[in-house]
C-alpha cells in the first residue's frame, strides 16, 4: 500500500508521496511514486502513483512514449500534450490501454487491476490544475471546495485536511500539513513508510519547482511530528470535561 497527498493552492502545488512497496509481508522495496515531467520555460507536470507498481511502471512508460490522440490520430506524449486535461486524459487512455493488454491475464492469477494516479502541474500560460486519475482511466479534479486529493491509504490523513486545507493556504503552511497528514498515516498504517518524496511548485512559474527527499531521522520532519503529538495532546487537556460526568 502506500498513502499521497497532493493540494492545489493559490500559491502553486504540493504533492508528497511515501514509497514503500510492499508485495507481501517478506517483500517490502522502496519505490519512488512521484515522477516529474519538466520542460524548463514550458512545462511542470508531476504524477503520484499508487496500487500495483507494474501497472504504475507501464502507464508512465506509455504516456512518456506516446499514444495517438482518438479524434486526430496524432501521437501525444505527456511532453506534448496542448493542456492538463489532455494530460489527464492521456494517462486516462494509457490505463486502459494496460489493462486490455494485461488485464486479463492479471484476473487470471487472481491479481486485481489496481492502480490511481495522481497528475498535477501546469502548462505556459494555462491554469495550474490537479487530477485524479481511476483504474478505469476516468478522472476527476480538485476544486475550490476541495483543493487536496489523496490516494492509497488516505483515511487517517484525511481529518487534518478537511478542517485547515483552503486555497488561500500558502504553501510553506501548505507543505506543513501535507506533513502532518503523512505522519498520521505513518503512525496508523505500517504499509505505508519512508522516506518521503515531496514536491512544491509556485504558480505561474513553470520551473519554480523544489523537491526533497525526506530520510528516516530528517531533523525538520522529526521537530514536526513530535510538536504536533505535543500540540494535541496539550489541546484534549484544555477541553474542559463533561458536565454530566460527575465523580
Amino acid at each position: 500500500m502506500t498513502y499521497c497527498v497532493g493540494l492545489l493552492l493559490d500559491e502553486g502545488l504540493v504533492m508528497l508521496g511515501d514509497t514503500r512497496t510492499n508485495a507481501g509481508f517478506d517483500n517490502i522495496s522502496c519505490f519512488s511514486k512521484l515522477q516529474k515531467f519538466h520542460q524548463p520555460g514550458e512545462r511542470l507536470i508531476a504524477t503520484l502513483t499508487a496500487g500495483n507498481l507494474a501497472i504504475s511502471q507501464a502507464v508512465l512508460n506509455l504516456i512518456q512514449e506516446g499514444l495517438p490522440d482518438p479524434e486526430t490520430g496524432q501521437v501525444e506524449t505527456i511532453y506534448t500534450v496542448p493542456t492538463m486535461f489532455r494530460a489527464a486524459a492521456l494517462v486516462g487512455e494509457a490505463v486502459r490501454r494496460v489493462h486490455k493488454t494485461h488485464g486479463e491475464a492479471m484476473k487470471q492469477q487472481g491479481v486485481g487491476f489496481d492502480v490511481s494516479i495522481m497528475l498535477g502541474g501546469q502548462i505556459e500560460g494555462r491554469t495550474l490544475r490537479l487530477f485524479h486519475v481511476y483504474a478505469a482511466g476516468n478522472f476527476i479534479e480538485a476544486t475550490t471546495d476541495t483543493p487536496y486529493l489523496q490516494i492509497g491509504e488516505h483515511k487517517y490523513g484525511k481529518p487534518m485536511l478537511d478542517r485547515a486545507v483552503t486555497r488561500g493556504l500558502g504553501l510553506s503552511e501548505g507543505v506543513k500539513l501535507a506533513l502532518i497528514s503523512m505522519d498520521s498515516t505513518l503512525r496508523s498504517n505500517l504499509s505505508v513508510g519512508m522516506p518521503l518524496d515531496l514536491l512544491v511548485y509556485r504558480n505561474d512559474s513553470i520551473d519554480g519547482v523544489v523537491e526533497q527527499r525526506i530520510e528516516e531521522g530528517d531533523e525538520y520532519f522529526s521537530m514536526m511530528r513530535e510538536r504536533w503529538s505535543q500540540a494535541l495532546s496539550e489541546a484534549h487537556r484544555q477541553i474542559p470535561a463533561p458536565g454530566w460526568l460527575s465523580p
